[in-house]
């Protein structure tokens, strides 16, 4: 049985701030560079892609917040429409394919399967209905 719209979308975003939270990380120091981006920068990340760490956190942040507005979790608004919805769909398929196909084999291990379910996840959203608003 597959779950509703709404469990996806906290799911996602469940993930999604596990993922963020490793961008912040990344971007204060960690060094777990090994993990991300191919591996290509591995120990602490150099301070362009520390940066780039910040920015994406923030992008997926609203990921986030619109399947979750798409679930019918939030506020609505343009981030609640459909063609964002689908856009996310193809985001998070191509984020799941390069997680598989890294050189990286940590990346592989852990980002890979995250980033499949998340795909799955924002998959199930985009093909629900847009829930009524509440009254």
């Amino acid at each position: 049985m597959m779950p509703g719209p709404r469990l996806a979308a906290h799911v996602f975003a469940g993930l999604t701030a596990v993922v963020v939270l490793f961008q912040l990380a990344l971007a204060a120091g960690a060094p777990w560079g090994a993990y991300a981006m191919g591996g290509a920068f591995p120990g602490v990340f150099p301070t362009p892609m520390r940066v780039a760490a910040v920015v994406q956190a923030v992008f997926l942040s609203g990921v986030a917040t619109a399947v979750l507005a798409r679930a019918g979790v939030g506020p609505r608004g343009w981030w609640s429409g459909r063609q964002l919805a689908w856009a996310i769909v193809v985001l998070t398929a191509v984020g799941a394919v390069m997680n598989l196909i890294t050189p990286s084999g940590g990346e592989r291990m852990i980002w890979g399967p995250v980033t499949v379910v998340m795909f799955l996840c924002a998959l199930r959203v985009a093909l629900s209905p847009l829930p009524a608003n509440p009254a």
